[in-house]
Formats: structure tokens, C-alpha cells, sequence
């Protein structure tokens, strides 16, 4: 991989340094650069730590990621990849499996790989595909055109930790949930989308080569001396090396979510487990590592004075389920798209009415389903509710597998069967706001 920096576009009669550039070799950012120089776009793709590198991640792929992957020319044949068949569910005393849907939009199969080199995998994509990619090179800020107030490029240390300056006339950050970058642009987090933390470990297992997804819906703790149901749920997945990803999410829905020590919670979990499947602490590989979910388009607007958002710097987590990975590369395909669009058009004012095109597009995709997500986070985030609706949903076999299409976002676009058109009519009907 590209260590080194690129030379001006002057043989363009410009002094920029590409005609994009993409802050962070995440999912999203991967994708993103990908799919730009796939359309013959200039791409700069700056990552700030080097590969391979771990990321906080449950490491299961849905069919939707699948879909990406293969979009990306990703192959799916070496031994890193463990198939997986669908979700099984536990809690209430019931234990279910639920195959992924048969669709003709979405593979038939989910994925596991680990963030340690499935990041790595998408860059050397995008880098094949022609972007060049910059490691080891941190952001630390906009630069900015006085006269328009636009972003015209990013100022970063390289390397050698000496500061640079990198200039494109569209910069799209990729750069996670934190974003410095939106933050100095002054795109700051909206408190009134949900939010989650996400805590993980792996175990050497001989439950490592599941071909299910595992999810346990009822995660109890003590809040003042009381058991407390908590919103959200702990996740068993095979990683195929010899360990599980063993982790667990919680919403921040209920009044107890500020005191609730994840760490704490999951060690206990985990010692309630069957000795046999071996989740105990000599077993352990890592320490225990924790990250934000932003969930529900919790940051906009995507698109502002030349900087779009795409992945965890936009919120684009599903807050049904907790799933990034195949939003951010949904996402990264749209702001490819509505670039490569933009830079065909023949004037300024056109380029921008293009890209203001980029919100919109999300939101008809996306806002409506995040606004039942939304509603659904504050369901869960009653404990009697969630009770009942394990001790009572769970058996009931035909709406589990609604609610795993509605859960996953596993429908049919325009054709389907009657849970689709169900699913489809109410993410329609639902606010995009």
C-alpha cells in the first residue's frame, strides 16, 4: 500500500491534489474511494493509523454487507470468511433459528471476519481500483476558501508526524463518530437520535465455527439494588480461527444507561455461560474494548459547503439492530455516485445542486426506516414491555421471522411477500425528519 504522498494534479492545470479527498479507510471511506476511481475519479484516501489495526466491531456481516462486498469485487473464497445461514435468537426460555430471507436483492448468507484486516481488505480495493492511499496520516483540520467559506482541502501531520496540506475542491468524511472534521465544520450531533456503546472481547472456543449468528435478547443488571432488563443484547459469533466475538449492546433508552459498567456487565454474562463453551478468563484473547454506536442519522447535514458524510460521521448505524458496516459502504456507494455526478456537471452551480442531491437520496432511503428504528429504541427502553414481548414474540415463529426482515432490513424493494410490502409500506408512511 501507498506510502507516499502524491504530486500535484498539475498536468490538469490545477495545484489540487486530487479532485477528492476521503478522510478514513473505514468501511465507508473504503468504499467510497473504491467506487470513485472506479468512475475515473482523482481520489486522496487518508487514514490515520496504519494496516492491519483492530476496530471495536462484532465483526457479523449481514446479506447486506455481502451484497457490497461482492460489489467491490471482494472475494469471498479464503479461509477469513465463515458463512453463516441466519440469526438465532434466545431469551425468555426459547431459543430459535431463523434463516437469512430468500431474496433476489440480497445474498442468501451472512458473513464473520474480523475488523483486523476486513478494514485492510476495502482499502487494498480502493487502491487497486487507482485511489492512492495515504497511512499513517492523521487529519487535524478543514482548510477553508475565505471567499466561499467552502472546504478546499484537509491540513494533517504525515507520517513523520510533520504537518501537510492536502487540497481538493470535495473532501468526504469518513473519519468515524467522533469526526473532528465535522466538528470544525461546525456539523455537530443532534441528542435527540439514539445512541449505543458496544462492548467486546474474543474467546478461545469451541463454539468458534458456528454458521449462526447468535443473539441473547435478555441482558439483566443491578441498578439500587434491583434487577434491571436492559435494552439491547449480547452476541455470540464464531470468528473460525479457534475464537468468538463475544460482546454485548445497550441502548442508551432507559434512565439507567450513564451508570451501567459495560465491562463489569460483561464478565458476568459471560460466567453464566456453560463452562463448556469456554468463556472465562484464561480463555480470554484481548482485553475487553468498547466504542459509541451513533445510531439514526444522529449528525447532519450529510452534505454541507463541500464536505459530505458518510458511515459513523454521519450516524448511520441502524438503531434496530446495531449495524454499521453495510450502511457505511451503502452510503459510500451514494457519495461516490452523487460525486462522479457532480463532477460531470459544467458549472459550479450545477456541481452543488448536485450534491445537495446527496441528503436528500438519504433520507428518502434511510429516514423513514430509522424513524421506526427510533420508535422501536424507545419500546425496548421499557423493561415490561421488553419482557413481554420476549416471553410472548419469541415463540411465535412467523412474526420472528418478520421481525428478523424488519430487524436486518431484508426486503424486497418493489416485489415481495406480504411482510415486505408490510415493512416497505411503513418505512414509506414513516417521517424521514
Amino acid at each position: 500500500m501507498s506510502e507516499t504522498a502524491p504530486a500535484p494534479s498539475s498536468a490538469r492545470g490545477r495545484t489540487d491534489d486530487a479532485d477528492v479527498i476521503v478522510v478514513g479507510a473505514g468501511p465507508s471511506g473504503s468504499t467510497a474511494a473504491y467506487h470513485l476511481a472506479q468512475a475515473g475519479v482523482d481520489v486522496l484516501l487518508l487514514e490515520k493509523t496504519s494496516f492491519p489495526r483492530e476496530k471495536v466491531c462484532g465483526d457479523g456481516l449481514t446479506p447486506r454487507a455481502v451484497k457490497q462486498l461482492t460489489a467491490m469485487g471482494v472475494s469471498l473464497e479464503d479461509k477469513g470468511w465463515v458463512r453463516n445461514h441466519g440469526l438465532r435468537i434466545i431469551g425468555g426460555g426459547v431459543r430459535i433459528e431463523l434463516p437469512w430471507p430468500e431474496l433476489a436483492e440480497y445474498p442468501g448468507f451472512g458473513l464473520v471476519r474480523t475488523r483486523e484486516d476486513f478494514d485492510q481488505i476495502l482499502a487494498e480495493r480502493a487502491v487497486a481500483a487507482g485511489a492512492r492511499l495515504l497511512q499513517r496520516t492523521s487529519v487535524t483540520g478543514p482548510v477553508i476558501d475565505e471567499r466561499s467559506n467552502r472546504i478546499v482541502g484537509v491540513t494533517a501531520k504525515d507520517a513523520d508526524r510533520e504537518p501537510v496540506t492536502y487540497r481538493a475542491p470535495l473532501v468526504i468524511a469518513a473519519d468515524g463518530n467522533s469526526s473532528r472534521l465535522s466538528v470544525a465544520m461546525g456539523i455537530r450531533k443532534r441528542d435527540d437520535r439514539p445512541m449505543g456503546v458496544a462492548v467486546r472481547t474474543y474467546f478461545t472456543s469451541p463454539r468458534h465455527d458456528d454458521d449462526y449468528l447468535e443473539s441473547w435478547l435478555e441482558l439483566w443488571d443491578k441498578n439500587e439494588g434491583r434487577d434491571v432488563l436492559l435494552p439491547g443484547y449480547g452476541w455470540v459469533f464464531g470468528v473460525g480461527d479457534g475464537t468468538s466475538n463475544v460482546g454485548l449492546g445497550i441502548l442508551n433508552s432507559t434512565a439507567s444507561f450513564q451508570d451501567v459498567d459495560y465491562r463489569s456487565l460483561l464478565r458476568r454474562w459471560t460466567s453464566s455461560m456453560p463452562a463448556e463453551w469456554g468463556f472465562t478468563e484464561d480463555n480470554q484473547q484481548g482485553k475487553i474494548r468498547g466504542a459509541a454506536l451513533p445510531m439514526g442519522f444522529n449528525r447532519v447535514p450529510h452534505y454541507s459547503r463541500g464536505l459530505m458524510l458518510v458511515g459513523d460521521a454521519g450516524g448511520m448505524i441502524n438503531p434496530f439492530n446495531g449495524e454499521g458496516i453495510a450502511y457505511a459502504m451503502e452510503a459510500g456507494v451514494i457519495a461516490a455516485d452523487v460525486v462522479a455526478q457532480a463532477l460531470a456537471r459544467p458549472t459550479q452551480q450545477a456541481r452543488e445542486r448536485t450534491l445537495l442531491s446527496y441528503p436528500r437520496i438519504l433520507a428518502d432511503t434511510y429516514g423513514g426506516y430509522y424513524t421506526l428504528g427510533r420508535y422501536f429504541v424507545k419500546m425496548i427502553g421499557n423493561p415490561e414491555l421488553m419482557k413481554y414481548a420476549t416471553k410472548y414474540g419469541l415463540p411465535q415463529r412467523t412474526l420472528m421471522r418478520f421481525a428478523l426482515k424488519m430487524l436486518a432490513n431484508l426486503t424486497e424493494p418493489s416485489r415481495g411477500d406480504a411482510m415486505d410490502r408490510v415493512i416497505n409500506g411503513l418505512s414509506k408512511m414513516a417521517p424521514a425528519a
